[in-house]
């Protein structure tokens, strides 16, 4: 009987006041405080991860529309992992067991190959490093394309962040995207591209600071306003003016939020909001069925990419 949790080998770091778990499994962030205050929504140690939290997404984040894609002339279909739509979710890394090349107490490195295979014929090594510091804790990835051709690529994180106590509903948004991927209504597939004040400024436009309510969203926004390094925020806090913030920079031109409606689960219903820096859109590997960039990244062989954000208390 393995002594090893579900979750994987665990990676216990601390900074200050800060403290974080890296699951080994999907290099998944199981859970951050702050002055013993979370910063996400923690889950178990021996527990399968719920879904993909605090998963590292890659080849691709978000979904692969019918799971089928064409790059470079040839057609690839992939498995169907979200089947209640019918899409490919979240790419090929998120159950992969990483292993640490680099460790000490306030950061660890953990590294996984995703080997080429139906669909996806690329192999491709991942090195992601999280570090604890005073600005909060940062976590890079670089992909690595170590196979013979170009590879389609994309990342990004999926923490639900917790502002305080009690749910969503409760918590003030800041998120300075001026535009939002539409999508169809049962299967999430991205339609078009808009203002996020055309159509449903209530539901969309959080640019000014206001409290979530009853708003539901599973979109992607883009054309983020940015700081003068060229940084990216977005803000949830409290009715106490406390909470937690998640910034990155212009690798990640893209975000996905999800008030994580799920009545069908109590336990999780609204309790987190995810944020998800993206470097590409939604269904990025079928680009060419959109009028607007996806940001798709096509990685040579041998080059190597990265990005990475932040996640800090307020």
């Amino acid at each position: 009987m393995s002594s090893v949790p579900l979750s994987g080998t665990q990676h216990l770091l601390r900074a200050g006041e800060y403290e974080a778990s890296i699951a080994s499994i999907g290099a998944s962030l199981r859970s951050l405080t702050f002055a013993d205050r979370h910063l996400v929504v923690p889950f178990a140690a021996d527990e399968v991860r719920p879904a993909f939290r605090g998963a590292t997404l890659a080849p691709w984040p978000n979904r692969i529309v019918d799971g089928r894609y064409v790059f470079a002339g040839t057609e690839h279909r992939l498995a169907l992992t979200e089947p209640d739509r019918g899409h490919a979710l979240h790419g090929l890394a998120a159950w992969l067991d990483y292993d640490a090349v680099d460790k000490g107490s306030d950061h660890v490195t953990l590294s996984a190959v995703v080997e080429a295979q139906a669909g996806y014929p690329w192999r491709v090594r991942i090195d992601t490093r999280f570090a604890l510091g005073a600005d909060g804790l940062t976590q890079t990835v670089r992909v690595t394309n170590r196979s013979e051709a170009v590879a389609p690529y994309g990342t990004g994180p999926h923490p639900y962040l917790v502002a305080g106590p009690g749910r969503v509903d409760e918590w003030t948004l800041v998120l300075p995207a001026a535009r939002v991927l539409h999508v169809t209504g049962d299967r999430l597939v991205p339609t078009e591209l808009r203002a996020v004040d055309a159509d449903d400024p209530t539901r969309f436009d959080f640019r000014a600071p206001r409290v979530v309510g009853t708003t539901e969203i599973d979109h992607a926004y883009t054309d983020l306003q940015r700081d003068a390094d060229g940084v990216a925020t977005v803000r949830v806090t409290d009715a106490t003016g406390s909470g937690v913030e998640m910034s990155w920079s212009s690798e990640c031109p893209w975000v996905q939020v999800h008030t994580a409606d799920r009545p069908d689960w109590p336990a999780g219903h609204r309790s987190g909001l995810a944020v998800e820096p993206m470097t590409c859109a939604p269904d990025a590997f079928n680009a060419g069925a959109y009028a607007y960039d996806t940001g798709l990244l096509e990685v040579g062989p041998g080059e190597a990419v990265d990005a990475g954000w932040r996640i800090a208390a307020i």
